[in-house]
């Protein structure tokens, strides 16, 4: 079965299919860091992570493409707010978008570009609008002019011109042909970061940012631009306008992901429910909030409550408990086996990741049972099922990135010391001692070790709060 994703242009289930066989080009919109992440910002980097790795898994060469968003009107204020540098927020708040990307597991983008690196190509972008009649200069900034797109202006986000507002977006809307026009370049103003175009300082717009680094590193034309539905208008939007108008083909499919409400409530710092990184490794391990968030479909809604994250947590560890206890009876062996039909077909029907989590969990029903009946062969292929599966969502419990969390360096001198007392609990119940063998397995119980008894011999784990 080919992948198929819905694309929000066409607003329909489409048959994915590259502009170049066997290579994606695919440009996601990235972080404003004016402030640190928070769960919903977590989850699009985990949901399009999902994307890249299933997209590799399927065979495809992906130059996938993030970009940073490093000067705009939110990272100013908070500036100005608290007495420092705008460029000392947007780079500060960066490295902790970056810390929590890489704690939950997410593959590093080909290409990370910036907004204040970009300038040139900008300049280039708004003198082909300019020369081409879709935009113009006034009172310092410059407009793209949305009537001279009007055929085509909202098909992405299904509006009609005539319903829109007006974007608000500078202080000189009465300088505008029309209150619906976007800016491309903002004219500076005292006090903000500035730089040198033939139309007079000043900054970029927003949208046409996105614009111009998606081209410079995809070309004219790429196949997926991603981001959240938030997205969709106005940015996405007046991506489509500028870049088609300037005789760019731009994106082919558009993906968006659903956002996240928290106790069935929009995150606000208002109401106080802003959930970030900190407060959830508070309560569950980097692998076990990356399974949470990347378990409910993409486009879907996603509410956060504890509850729903501690049956994530006891999801994944159904999947730790199989992969870890079979590859003590076979090896770790290597992650290559077989994914079962219904673990692709889930996969490509729109990253079904709940019906494919399904498959994947029903392999470890069978495999737990394989271990159970003593059946080596079976579980050996079980367990490459298994971590082939659990690889293409980025959650192999015996990936490099999983099995050296949390300290696991400590692993081989406290498996040296608990060994020496399974070998003196073994031989307390060898001559039938078995007070004192029930007080060696209580005494590692409560120094957070969990002694299971199985057919191959006694193994421990470490205790899950």
């Amino acid at each position: 079965m080919s992948l198929r994703l819905y694309d929000t242009g066409t607003r329909s289930v489409r048959t994915f299919e590259p502009l170049e066989e066997g290579r994606v080009g695919m440009y996601v919109c990235g972080a404003t860091p004016q402030a640190s992440p928070h769960i919903g910002h977590l989850r699009s980097g985990v949901i399009y992570d999902v994307l890249l790795r299933w997209l590799r898994a399927s065979g495809y060469e992906v130059t996938f493409a993030r970009n940073v968003t490093d000067v705009d009107d939110k990272i100013i204020a908070v500036a100005a707010e608290r007495g420092v540098p705008w460029f000392a927020v947007a780079e500060g708040n960066q490295r902790v978008f970056t810390q929590g990307y890489d704690l939950l597991g997410c593959l590093p983008p080909t290409i990370e570009p910036r907004a204040t690196g970009h300038v040139p190509e900008m300049i280039v972008l708004i003198r082909r609008l300019i020369e081409n009649g879709h935009a113009y200069t006034a009172a310092g900034d410059v407009y793209f002019d949305v009537k001279s797109w009007a055929d085509h202006y909202g098909e992405l986000s299904n509006q009609r011109l005539e319903n829109m507002r007006p974007t608000g977006d500078t202080p000189n809307e009465d300088a505008k042909r029309d209150p619906r026009d976007f800016a491309l370049w903002k004219g500076a103003k005292p006090g903000e970061p500035s730089w040198e175009t033939p139309w007079g300082d000043g900054r970029p717009g927003w949208h046409l940012e996105c614009s111009a680094m998606a081209t410079k590193y995809l070309g004219p034309v790429f196949d997926i631009h991603g981001g959240g539905v938030d997205l969709i208008f106005p940015h996405h939007e007046n991506e489509i306008a500028q870049s088609r108008a300037a005789g760019d083909g731009f994106a082919r499919y558009w993906l968006h992901n659903g956002l996240l409400t928290v106790d069935g409530e929009k995150m606000s710092k208002s109401v106080g429910n802003v959930v970030l990184l900190p407060d959830l490794l508070g309560k569950a391990r980097p692998a076990e909030i990356r399974y949470y968030l990347a378990s409910a479909h993409y486009r879907s809604l996603m509410d956060f409550t504890d509850a729903a994250l501690a049956e994530a947590v006891s999801a994944y560890q159904r999947i730790e408990g199989f992969v870890t206890r079979a590859s003590e009876v076979v090896g770790a062996g290597e992650p290559a086996g077989s994914m079962p039909e219904a673990f692709a077909a889930a996969m490509n029907d729109d990253l079904g990741v709940p019906q494919a989590l399904a498959a994947l969990h029903e392999t470890v029903r069978e495999g737990n049972s394989a271990l159970a009946a003593g059946d080596e062969d079976a579980v050996r292929g079980h367990l490459a099922s298994v971590r082939a599966m659990a690889g293409a969502l980025g959650l192999d419990p015996l990936s490099e990135q999983w099995s050296q969390a949390g300290g696991d360096d400590l692993r081989p001198v406290v498996d040296a010391l608990v060994a020496v007392a399974l070998e003196q609990r073994q031989a307390a119940r060898a001559r039938k001692d078995y007070a004192s063998a029930d007080a060696i397995r209580d005494g590692l119980a409560d120094a957070g070790i969990v002694v299971e008894d199985t057919p191959h011999g006694a193994r421990w784990e470490l205790k899950r709060d």
